[in-house]
């Protein structure tokens, strides 16, 4: 099985704080498929953003992750259990789940393992996603400061599942009976502080840091204030890539 990768431990608190939301959008589309909303699985749940969204329409939900500090600072519900575990390999009984959920995480996974694992656990005709976003795009100055901060400075640290991202998950494999999303966007609106913080979310950028002994935002810091400019928020939008599709 692949080997265990924590990214995110670290900056457990800087991940709550400045990772963006997915959108209503991809609940929706979501929602409208989902034959039975007995019981949901969210896998790399981080901090639980997208369990607690599930457990407003699911009886029960179950978020697993293998960060014990990310889990720390998901919000308790009633009707969420969290569980430090890997997603190839969980206690999760058999036939149970009507929705698994991966928010910015399957590319961290062993394929065939956690396919294993979501047919064992999956209710047949359950709904299986997984979704990404890639880089972030505001104006057209700030765009090229962080196309060169992402491309220049910081790509040769990032790992190299980081080319699923790029992709749009559009090359991982996905054995379900697919079904087409539509076209979604994370939009929100940020000050500089928030881009700052998020880019230091950045596993490449944590990566950086740990080999170079220094923070790579500050090389990019005067070049992004500039193009910032006077306002103090700016939308910021993420294009959405998602795969869905039910298990046989």
């Amino acid at each position: 099985m692949k080997q265990v990768q924590d990214n995110f431990s670290g900056v457990a608190a800087e991940y709550a704080a400045f990772r963006p939301q997915s959108p209503e959008a991809i609940y929706d589309f979501l929602f409208s498929h989902v034959k039975n909303f007995g019981t949901a699985w969210d896998c790399g749940t981080g901090n639980g953003q997208v369990a607690c969204r599930l457990a407003e329409r699911f009886g029960k939900v179950y978020g697993t992750d293998i960060s014990e500090e990310q889990l720390r600072l998901a919000p308790a519900k009633d009707n969420i259990a969290y569980l430090r575990e890997r997603a190839e390999a969980t206690r999760l009984p058999e036939n149970s789940i009507d929705l698994i959920t991966i928010a910015q995480a399957i590319h961290w996974f062993d394929f065939d393992a956690f396919y294993k694992e979501v047919r064992r656990v999956g209710r047949p005709g359950g709904l299986i996603a997984a979704w990404t976003y890639n880089l972030l795009k505001l104006t057209p100055e700030l765009n090229a400061v962080i196309d060169h901060f992402y491309y220049n400075i910081t790509h040769a640290y990032w790992d190299k599942e980081r080319d699923l991202v790029d992709a749009g998950y559009s090359t991982i494999p996905f054995p379900f009976a697919e079904i087409q999303a539509p076209e979604i966007n994370i939009v929100q609106h940020w000050t500089i502080h928030q881009l700052m913080g998020y880019l230091r979310t950045w596993s490449g950028v944590r990566h950086y840091m740990q080999q170079e002994k220094n923070d790579p935002v500050l090389l990019i810091a005067h070049d992004l204030e500039n193009a910032w400019g006077s306002t103090e928020l700016l939308e910021v939008r993420w294009p959405v890539f998602v795969r869905a599709g039910f298990i046989k």
